[in-house]
């Protein structure tokens, strides 16, 4: 059994014991689990069901009774205006921090405080399991850091600790914008790992669903603090080796993504290159992958690079190269088989273009 279906237990025992309805919400009051006990309900029970979490709103009203230093039981008085009922909070605590709260219905204030005290060992029980969650999560975090940084040690440290957690293939994700507040991973699927680094959020995903978990993810921020976020995408990554270099990747197509947008490494063509032109390295790996074949011809690359200059005017490029017209249109079929690119485009043609001006530059 997972510490989720745990937590789901001790909810549903809470809720047996106390005859109430119960919610567990973690301290940024997202729901962790919930259990009905009778039709009982009101709207900030049903806005924190339906929306995995209660809004601004509730949380200040709320947080004015002192239930984030409380060690023991709160009573929320019913407010009919605004059609919200009764409720007791019992704080969930370990080690003297509150990791989150146990919400009972209670409009007729038949839970007593002895009763409420039977319910204490379930408290501490959900205590220890969400403070160990939130250990768990952060040292992944830390971990998943270490593989970005530029240090060789660090990263094989990082690779050998999260090689049974981490598993190929994945994806890897960046969000960035300037006013970005935290992201709450516990409110993302399990095997998504995410940390903070260079003022980036960066989430490594399941490949198959992580369009999915990065609009998840925006939306998360965007609730907590409104403000234009950008997002990159980079994968599949094959091995933890290329994590680093799949963040890289994933935060250039971010800085090329509109507000909302979320821009992947395969769709940036030409401005791979325009976007990494100033960091050699990252240029390099920038590069249309099938720059390297063509330039095992030198032929085919002086051609490409003639018909490029003309702006794909074939007469001209003839002329140049001395060639019959024909040669010239049979060598334009063998570059677009050696790049995967297609001369008829003008956004491959672009492409092909900037790579074979700025390659000669790479590693000068």
């Amino acid at each position: 059994m997972s510490e989720r279906d745990d937590l789901q237990d001790i909810v549903e025992t809470a809720a047996d014991l106390l005859r109430a309805p119960a919610t567990l919400e973690d301290r940024d009051f997202h729901l962790v689990a919930y259990a009905a006990h009778g039709p009982t309900i009101d709207p900030v029970r049903t806005q924190s069901i339906l929306h995995r979490r209660s809004t601004e709103e509730v949380r200040s009203r709320f947080e004015r009774h002192g239930i984030a230093r409380a060690t023991g039981p709160v009573r929320i008085p019913a407010d009919p205006a605004a059609g919200l009922l009764a409720r007791l909070c019992l704080p969930v605590r370990w080690n003297g921090v509150t990791y989150g709260y146990l919400w009972l219905l209670d409009h007729d204030q038949h839970i007593s405080a002895t009763l409420a005290a039977q319910a204490v060992p379930l408290t501490e029980r959900a205590g220890l399991l969400m403070a160990r969650q939130s250990r768990d999560r952060d040292d992944l975090g830390w971990k998943l850091a270490d593989l970005l940084t530029t240090r060789p040690d660090v990263r094989a440290q990082a690779t050998s600790e999260l090689a049974e957690i981490l598993t190929p293939p994945f994806s890897v994700a960046v969000l960035r914008g300037d006013d970005l507040g935290p992201l709450n991973p516990w409110l993302l699927p399990r095997r998504v790992l995410t940390t903070v680094w260079e003022g980036d959020h960066i989430l490594v995903t399941p490949p198959d669903n992580a369009v999915h978990i990065v609009e998840r993810a925006r939306q998360l921020l965007i609730e907590r603090r409104p403000s234009p976020t950008y997002a990159g995408l980079y994968g599949p990554c094959d091995g933890l080796a290329e994590l680093r270099e799949g963040w890289l990747r994933a935060r250039v197509a971010a800085r090329t993504a509109a507000d909302g947008e979320t821009r992947t490494w395969s769709s940036l063509g030409a401005l791979r290159l325009l976007r990494c032109a100033d960091d050699a390295s990252l240029a390099e790996a920038a590069l249309p992958a099938g720059l390297a074949p063509l330039l095992d011809h030198p032929d085919l690359t002086r051609t490409a690079r003639v018909f490029l200059d003309h702006a794909g005017a074939v007469q001209e490029t003839a002329r140049e190269l001395s060639i019959h017209r024909q040669t010239l249109y049979h060598r334009l079929r063998r570059i677009e088989e050696l790049t995967g690119l297609t001369l008829s485009k003008g956004q491959d043609r672009l492409t092909l273009h900037l790579a074979l001006t700025l390659h000669p530059h790479l590693n000068n």
